[in-house]
């Protein structure tokens, strides 16, 4: 079978995305044929392959598959931080370069990215100064979304006095503070312990519930992408390609811990691992 096959297949196969009164949800990223390559001193590396995919209102999609194979480039393709090489991309409904100046979206980073001579009230307010929000305003998000990420009382701690979790919280609470549509996320919790990481999953989860924020999420980890996800997509190594899209809804929306002894969440764990498996057949 041909890659254009293949992507053809990919697209057909995508279910018909659905909100919670049952009507089809709203279209928030749609990508054809997306291809990037980079250029370099000595041949051009080719990043992603053919990506087509759609993302709708409030999916929670999170992007595996080994190192190298382009999750962190497509989530940058999104943001308008690369620019694809070929194919066609819209974000919510402009294209990457209108939405990013439209503040569409906010980005998580791997690293916290924190200021250490800024405390947690002004770093969260930084971006908000950069662009001209009044005083009170850039308070009253700070208090909004410091209290949402749970965080209320940390305002004038450093970052320096947290944990590498409440600085990642700190994180999120900054990228929602621009009150995107979407929430763009290039793993998180990758370099945190695991306790840690169990925690933040599960207040991720309340936090997007509780925002109705539509998330791309870039992992590495098997469980971690089941355990959030409405929808996986596998990824074939370097040239990124999508050789999967594996459907999470026959687990509840409301998850705990728990939910990963289930033999839904292992048979769906088990899928993402075959789709890995099976993308390394490009090689």
């Amino acid at each position: 079978m041909t890659e254009g096959a293949v992507a053809e297949g990919l697209r057909a196969d995508q279910p018909s995305r659905r909100d919670a009164t049952g009507q089809a949800a709203e279209t928030i990223i749609t990508m054809r044929e997306l291809s990037l390559s980079f250029r370099t001193a000595e041949q051009p590396v080719h990043a992603l392959s053919e990506v087509s995919l759609d993302i709708a209102r409030g999916d929670f999609v999170s992007l595996i598959g080994p190192s190298g194979c382009g999750k962190t480039t497509l989530l940058r393709v999104i943001a308008d931080l690369e620019r694809a090489s070929a194919g066609r991309i819209t974000v919510n409904g402009l294209s990457p370069e209108a939405n990013r100046l439209a503040r569409g979206y906010g980005y998580v980073f791997q690293a916290p990215a924190l200021y250490p001579w800024r405390n947690v009230e002004r770093n969260l307010q930084l971006p908000l100064e950069i662009i001209g929000l009044p005083k009170e305003e850039r308070a009253a998000r700070a208090r909004r979304y410091l209290e949402m990420v749970g965080l209320s009382g940390f305002e004038k701690k450093y970052p320096w006095q947290l944990s590498g979790g409440m600085q990642q919280r700190v994180s999120i609470a900054r990228a929602l503070s621009f009150e995107p549509k979407l929430l763009l996320m290039d793993e998180p919790f990758g370099a945190l312990d695991e306790i840690t990481r169990d925690k933040l999953n599960v207040e991720l989860l309340e936090l997007w519930a509780r925002t109705g924020k539509t998330v791309v999420f870039v992992t590495h980890s098997i469980p971690e992408a089941v355990f959030l996800s409405t929808r996986i997509v596998v990824m074939s190594p370097r040239p990124g390609r999508v050789t999967r899209i594996i459907d999470c809804a026959r687990l509840p929306r409301e998850r705990n811990l728990d939910l990963r002894e289930t033999p839904e969440f292992l048979e769906i764990a088990h899928e993402v691992r075959e789709g890995l498996r099976a993308g390394h057949s490009y090689d």
